[in-house]
């Protein structure tokens, strides 16, 4: 039995350690983003997991100047 595996890049949605790879942030800071914007709309919860969407933090990181 094969399971499939998503490229990072592809994936919709990333957890903390995938988005902490594929933008060079910490994951601690990751982790104060999302307490701190519990309702954004990057964020999408899985139970008490938060799973973050990439493209859309994408947008969020390319307006940014300093994190």
């Amino acid at each position: 039995m094969s399971t499939m595996q998503v490229p990072i890049w592809e994936k919709y949605t990333l957890t903390i350690e995938e988005a902490a790879a594929y933008f060079r942030i910490g994951e601690t800071k990751l982790r104060q983003i999302v307490s701190e914007n519990r309702n954004a709309d990057f964020l999408l919860w899985n139970g008490n997991r938060p799973q973050i969407k990439r493209k859309k933090f994408e947008a969020l990181v390319n307006e940014l100047h300093n994190i």
